[in-house]
């Protein structure tokens, strides 16, 4: 996915700018990059690979080199970035979470208007580069981000450091959020910021200001924010924020993370109907299920299983399949004296292609569970997603759900809207069925998924506003 962090006060920022985007590291870990501009400097860009290295250790001792009251930082899982650029909109520094799934497509008709690509990721046309050649065509900035979401299937939310200011402009649907915070300093001063997550703020005492709406593009100056379009009436976050990316501290639409997976948790714990003797969330975003679960179920919350977080810490998968069978070997460990002799349900956030779990519950059972129920806090993955690319899967049929669909139904079938439908539909027979094998294929003693109607519940707003396209296909503004 990614995430990014911004900054403008009327003082030197670098201190700000440097761990506001630290703060965004749990969702991403390709690459980062930071810029700054000095009135007198001009602008200053570092990139580097997070592949091997922590953000932190990558930047620290370069730190001294970057100048300036205004800079932004983004954490990618995909491109180089940010990309500086100079254009008759004047030189800026632009930064994108984004997915567009019509990439190729918008520079054919680039090139074709001779247009022309210099940054280039793996022989790739770099997506942030495409955004800023789209922004260049516009009278304005407003013009040109208006094209963006004019042109683009998928989504695209962005900062623009300019010689005036930081501009924000938040996806034409939401799906990825921008919140504005505002900190008063000491001479009476004030220092704005801007983050994909609300957890950059506390520590750097930044109080949250106001979200940016879905489609809406606004400037941050020292002295204030001007808002150069206002917000859409409709939007689609992605759910799957309060499910998986986000960090438990963190508020999306002024909704909390960690409230929304409790309230999920305990939802799913009152209606199960299982026998256990204790409860434990797969570490991260499994924790805050489990124990909500365990309020709801009346059954003790136990850490049966850690995460190792001074060599491993939260990680999206790396792209070989071999090592994503290691890495969550690794990162999570047992604990026997826990395990032995139990009837324990595990909370997870989610069953993508099932491979981490099955070995998880084996080694359960290797170490003396007597039961290994698991419980999920999202329904059953049957789309995958268009919009921001929660996994590395190239496939629909690296879900599990999609592998047992085809096996089921066949191949001819196995993508029939009204086929999958059926699948996706809370307890009807071809999803009881479908539950019934992901349990069997990953060795589970019982497997139960949450409601989609509870999840939405839990996260408390309409429906309409919010996206779960992954669960049954319902989302907007994907075909234009």
């Amino acid at each position: 996915m990614g995430g990014f962090f911004g900054t403008i006060a009327t003082k030197d920022c670098v201190n700000d700018l440097f761990y506001g985007t630290d703060y965004n590291s749990h969702l991403g870990t390709k690459r980062a990059g930071m810029v700054t501009f000095d009135k007198e400097q001009g602008f200053y860009r570092s990139i580097h690979s997070l592949e091997r290295n922590y953000f932190r250790s990558r930047f620290e001792d370069e730190l001294d080199k970057f100048k300036g009251s205004e800079g932004i930082g983004v954490i990618s899982d995909t491109d180089p970035q940010p990309i500086i650029i100079n254009s008759h909109l004047g030189r800026y520094a632009v930064t994108t979470v984004a997915k567009i799934n019509n990439l190729r497509e918008i520079a054919d008709e680039l090139l074709a208007e001779r247009m022309h690509f210099s940054e280039m990721s793996a022989n790739n046309i770099n997506q942030t580069e495409l955004v800023a050649l789209l922004i260049n065509m516009g009278q304005t900035f407003t013009d040109g981000i208006n094209l963006v979401y004019k042109k683009i299937i998928g989504s695209c939310s962005m900062l623009i450091l300019t010689e005036d200011g930081i501009i924000c402009a938040r996806d034409f649907f939401g799906r990825t959020p921008i919140v504005i915070g505002k900190k008063e300093e000491a001479d009476g001063s004030c220092a704005y910021a801007v983050s994909s997550e609300t957890t950059a703020f506390p520590n750097l005492d930044y109080k949250v200001l106001r979200d940016v709406g879905p489609g809406e593009i606004v400037r941050l100056r020292a002295n204030g924010i001007e808002v150069m379009q206002p917000p859409m009436e409709r939007e689609q976050i992605c759910s799957f924020l309060w499910v998986y990316y986000g960090f438990p501290s963190s508020d999306y639409e002024g909704i909390n993370v960690e409230h929304v997976r409790e309230a999920n948790g305990e939802m799913l714990g009152k209606e199960d109907n299982v026998d256990a003797d204790i409860v434990c969330g797969i570490p991260d975003s499994g924790v805050g299920m489990a124990l909500g679960y365990s309020e709801g179920h009346h059954i003790p919350y136990k850490r049966a299983v850690t995460k190792y977080t001074p060599t491993w810490p939260r990680s999206f998968t790396p792209g070989s399949q071999t090592r994503r069978e290691l890495v969550a070997r690794m990162k999570l460990v047992p604990n026997p004296a826990i395990l032995k002799g139990q009837r324990i349900v595990f909370c997870d956030d989610s069953i993508v292609r099932g491979t981490q779990l099955r070995d998880n519950v084996r080694t359960f059972f290797e170490y003396g569970a007597k039961e290994v129920h698991v419980r999920i806090s999202c329904p059953p993955l049957v789309y995958g997603c268009p919009f921001i690319g929660f996994t590395s899967s190239k496939s629909d049929y690296e879900l599990i759900t999609r592998r047992i669909i085809r096996d089921l139904e066949g191949e001819e079938k196995a993508n029939d809207p009204e086929v999958l439908s059926r699948y996706a539909t809370t307890d009807s027979p071809e999803y009881k069925r479908m539950v019934e094998e992901i349990g069997k294929r990953l060795g589970l003693t019982s497997v139960k998924f949450a409601k989609l109607e509870n999840l939405i519940q839990a996260i408390g707003m309409p429906k309409c506003k919010v996206c779960t396209h992954c669960f049954d296909n319902t989302s907007y503004g994907h075909e234009k």
